[in-house]
């Protein structure tokens, strides 16, 4: 009898452990990153709210998938979800990088509202390709990290300018710097090494990658504040029961409003951080962001020719057109 009840027992668990569903979600950043931390509260609070039905498996740091991989990714089901910057499909199409206009949006409370007047058409995009957005959450403002003084644009002429993304490929190009792509990871490693010399990043990944050990200072432009958003396989979305879909859901809506308040409240914690380590973080020059709100006019004016009626719509929304 007790051999029968603990194989039962066993039975039990085994079938438990069975119609339990498990996601592999690739997250971009290292586990101190408050994104990342976003990204695993989500995780913890779906499987509360299935039960331990649904486990959704963060692996950080782009150890699954790199950045130019994780939509594809998730569309072809390699990953069922993923999280990765927006705009790292601008090149795809122009409304994927409508985040990273430069001065279209700096402060949060701007950014938010041009994301809201965006968000349907993205859904709808990524809908069509058989991805389902779940939630997006804010960068810190990007700013410009050097190793020597930057007073102007001539200061940056010619220097090799790190790019993630097409918006910033074409910024460093309107600058007179030559963009080169590098992810996240390899930044302090191509610093060193001379593949770049300036970047524009946050505070966060300046935090991330230790900036102090590869540049000196840090000029708080705020040029825009992109986005991560978090997608998964539509497919594997649909096959969930409708109880839990209504929790990925509900944990996505806590998750994308967490998201925001967490990028406003480190957003000065993390730039301290760079101060406190030695960097001196410094306002941007007057002849230089004179200079750099004419780069943000030029290519507001070719993102909106680029991204066409839904553009100029989603521009007229957040302007209040």
């Amino acid at each position: 009898m007790k051999k029968l009840l603990t194989l039962a027992a066993a039975l039990a668990m085994t079938s438990a452990a069975n119609a339990a569903t498990t996601w592999m979600l690739s997250a971009e950043q290292p586990d101190a990153n408050y994104l990342t931390q976003n990204v695993r509260q989500f995780a913890a609070d779906v499987k509360e709210a299935t039960k331990g039905e649904l486990v959704i498996n963060v692996q950080s740091n782009s150890t699954l998938l790199k950045r130019p991989e994780v939509k594809r990714g998730v569309q072809q089901g390699v990953v069922q979800a993923g999280e990765v910057l927006m705009s790292s499909a601008g090149n795809e199409d122009a409304m994927f990088e409508i985040d990273s206009v430069p001065f279209l949006a700096s402060s949060f409370d701007d950014t938010e509202k041009l994301w809201k007047a965006a968000k349907p058409i993205i859904q709808e995009k990524l809908d069509k390709q058989g991805i389902v957005l779940l939630y997006a959450a804010p960068w810190p403002p990007q700013g410009i990290y050097t190793k020597t003084p930057v007073t102007s644009m001539s200061d940056l002429s010619g220097v090799r300018f790190r790019a993630y993304s097409a918006s910033t490929s074409r910024m460093a190009t309107l600058m007179g710097a030559v963009p080169t792509t590098v992810n996240t990871p390899e930044v302090p490693q191509a610093f060193s090494t001379g593949v770049i010399d300036a970047m524009l990043t946050s505070p966060a990944t300046g935090v991330d990658t230790q900036a102090w050990d590869y540049t000196k200072f840090y000029y708080d432009t705020q040029a825009f504040i992109p986005l991560n958003y978090v997608i998964v396989n539509k497919r594997a979305y649909d096959r969930l029961p409708e109880e839990q879909q209504q929790a990925v859901t509900q944990a996505a809506e806590q998750a994308e409003a967490r998201g925001w308040d967490l990028g406003r409240e480190q957003t000065d914690k993390l730039t301290k951080t760079l101060a406190d380590h030695g960097m001196s973080v410094e306002p941007v020059p007057e002849t230089l962001a004179a200079e750099l709100r004419k780069i943000g006019e030029t290519m507001t004016t070719e993102w909106e020719k680029r991204a066409g009626e839904e553009g100029t719509k989603v521009l007229n929304a957040f302007r209040g057109n």
